[in-house]
């Protein structure tokens, strides 16, 4: 899942060791673009054109908090009095489609498309198409005035910048608020607790505060949870506190540290929200236990944005919005039948700057029905619909492993089958013993698990949960 709010704009000066306390040693490891920022590409009237008094000095005391993270960049939403309107509310979507589909002809990837063209008949686009050639997806009359960029990493593959549209991200922050008032969440503008803290965990990241202007301007920041990001060990403790977010976002790998590093303690959020990676559902269980509030699963990209979400471990409902998901054979570009395994295509129309059309995302799941009539995804597995040989030769796909390590109550996992088919697991959390029994059964081939104390010790970033190398 994207930030809730603005796009950093980064800038490359020298890069320094995050840990020392030379702030001139040279860190070999370094990254230029994560380094604290040397210059300033905006000034703050432009980067908050309606920025207050009261917004400022909000702005000002995060900024100069003594305990505050180095903070590497200097962001804000650009939005106007219209636009700051504009954005508290969801683009309408009667329509969309045809609207969205006439757009799409005005890119040089689809402009040889006929107006009747019905969407089947479009061809899919995916993440290497953006890569080779990004400006083919962009309209050519396309408002370019309005966009930020922001890089996408991505699972696999090569890195990709992405135009984003100014009040498609400040939207962003606004569906939290819908999806959380639909768990009974109200969030408030009063008071000075900020609205939203983006965590991540790793070595470099990018760290930003800001404030929201559509939500009266009150804070949020993107932070780093690495100790190697705080000026000492008990600063990360005080600045939570301190800041104490309604909204807590980030991935689960920094979403299980608040707990492991016994931040809960100090922190009260209304909503919580999980992305970029699967969560399981122990995980889950415990971030409800120990925060009290509701945790709100997100399933989107960075290309396509939020595509669908569930606050239970059921399907993930897509979203009421300009999106469109089919589930599509992984070699034709023909759907399934709804309950089938297939890989999740979406077509996405929020973001004005890059309209997307039957785009492989890469991950796989079955399209189903939900009770009430809308559209749900089940069975999501993301990045690649590994499968498992098994002793008898048979083919196990993946999600017959996620739930006999959810079962033994694994938050966690990476599980990887070599050529010679054995099967290695480490898992953060559960039964160890109870798992590698399961997944022996499971598999009939030799299952060597390893327990690991926390879900971040399984890697930095956005770990794999399954890989194999055998051949097919």
């Amino acid at each position: 899942m994207s930030d809730a709010a603005g796009l950093g704009i980064p800038t490359h000066p020298h890069a320094v060791r995050p840990d020392a306390d030379d702030p001139d040693t040279v860190d070999p490891l370094a990254l230029a673009e994560y380094a604290p920022g040397a210059a300033a590409v905006l000034t703050d009237a432009e980067r908050w054109p309606t920025l207050d008094d009261a917004g400022a000095a909000r702005l000002a005391r995060w900024r100069r908090h003594p305990d505050a993270p180095r903070w590497t960049h200097a962001t804000g939403d650009r939005l106007s009095a219209a636009q700051v309107e504009r954005v508290r509310h969801p683009l309408p979507t009667e329509g969309w489609l045809a609207e969205h589909l006439t757009v799409v002809r005005r890119t040089l990837r689809h402009r040889a498309m006929p107006a009747d063209a019905t969407l089947a008949e479009y061809p899919t686009t995916r993440r290497a198409d953006l890569v080779a050639d990004l400006g083919a997806h962009v309209p050519l009359d396309a408002d370019l005035s309005r966009m930020l960029h922001g890089t996408s990493s991505g699972s696999t593959g090569a890195a990709l910048l992405i135009p984003d549209d100014v009040e498609e991200v400040a939207r962003g922050f606004h569906l939290l608020r819908a999806l959380a008032a639909q768990e009974g969440v109200t969030l408030s503008e009063d008071g000075e607790r900020m609205a939203v803290a983006n965590l991540v965990f790793q070595r470099q990241a990018f760290t930003y505060v800001s404030v929201i202007s559509s939500f009266a301007h009150r804070a949020m920041a993107r932070l780093n949870l690495h100790v190697s990001a705080w000026p000492d060990a008990d600063a990360r403790r005080r600045f939570l506190a301190d800041a104490d977010p309604q909204i807590l976002s980030g991935h689960p790998t920094s979403l299980a540290e608040l707990v492991d590093a016994g931040l809960d303690g100090v922190l009260h959020p209304s909503v919580i929200f999980s992305g970029a990676m699967a969560l399981s559902a122990p995980l889950r269980a415990r971030l409800e236990r120990a925060f009290g509030c509701p945790v709100i699963d997100v399933y989107g990209l960075h290309e396509t944005r939020p595509i669908a979400a569930r606050a239970d471990d059921g399907p993930f409902r897509v979203l009421d919005r300009r999106v469109l998901v089919e589930v599509l054979d992984p070699r034709r570009d023909v759907a399934v039948a709804d309950g089938e395994v297939g890989e999740i295509t979406v077509t996405a129309g929020e973001n004005p700057l890059l309209p997307l059309v039957r785009y492989r995302t890469g991950d796989f799941g079955r399209r189903v029905r939900l009770p009430d009539g809308g559209v749900g995804i089940a069975d999501l597995e993301g990045r690649e619909n590994t499968r498992f040989r098994a002793g008898d030769g048979s083919l196990v796909a993946s999600v017959d492993l996620t739930q006999h390590l959810q079962a033994h109550g694994a938050e966690g996992w990476s599980v990887v089958q070599g050529d010679d088919r054995v099967v290695l697991a480490m898992v953060a959390g559960g039964d160890a013993e109870a798992i590698e029994a399961a997944l022996s059964a499971l598999l009939a081939v030799p299952v060597e698990v390893t327990a690991v104390a926390r879900v971040i010790d399984l890697g930095e970033g956005k770990p794999r949960r399954y890989r194999s190398t055998l051949a097919g």
